[in-house]
């Protein structure tokens, strides 16, 4: 049965932000595959900022993710993979929700139209670097059409991610 996907609202992230990304990430089930504990405001303050470089920059970043009724409900969107390691070089796509918005579809919403954004700047493929514990987000890869393609181990930690593949 496929059940029509939410309205999901996608904006440059603002100052204001990182304190409503602070908020809705403080929980340690949302942080279970990001290092387990919630950050602290200082991370959130630098990646919005950073989001606005990607943006201005690139044509895409992490942007915000507002349901219908604009509260922020997470993140969304596409950035140059981070680190040495992985899939370097290539853009990623990656999605992060309040828990109390998990099981909607609003991740597939928002990762559908960031696939579209990221498209209309010219990226011809992404990754999507996923925990192997998380079925969650491993089943939005497959929802995108997106497939495995390679296994990491996370350095510095005893975790294997997955790394997904789309050719847009």
């Amino acid at each position: 049965m496929n059940r029509a996907l939410p309205d999901v609202r996608l904006r440059v992230p603002t100052d204001e932000d990182a304190f409503a990304w602070h908020r809705v990430f403080a929980d340690p089930e949302v942080m279970e595959f990001h290092g387990g504990a919630p950050a602290e405001l200082s991370v959130y303050e630098e990646l919005t900022a950073r989001q606005r470089r990607h943006d201005a920059e690139l044509g895409f970043c992490l942007w915000t993710m507002t349901d219908a009724d604009g509260e922020v409900i997470g993140f969304t969107g596409a950035q140059p993979w981070p680190h040495a390691w992985g899939p370097a070089g290539e853009v990623e796509i990656g999605w992060r929700l309040g828990r109390a918005h998990w099981g909607r579809g609003y991740a597939t919403a928002a990762a559908l139209a960031t696939l579209e954004r990221v498209r209309a700047t010219g990226v011809r493929s992404v990754v999507a670097m996923v925990d192997a514990r998380n079925e969650r987000s491993i089943a939005v890869t497959r929802r995108l059409g997106m497939e495995r393609s390679e296994t990491f181990t996370v350095p510095g930690a005893a975790r294997t991610g997955h790394c997904f593949r789309l050719d847009l």
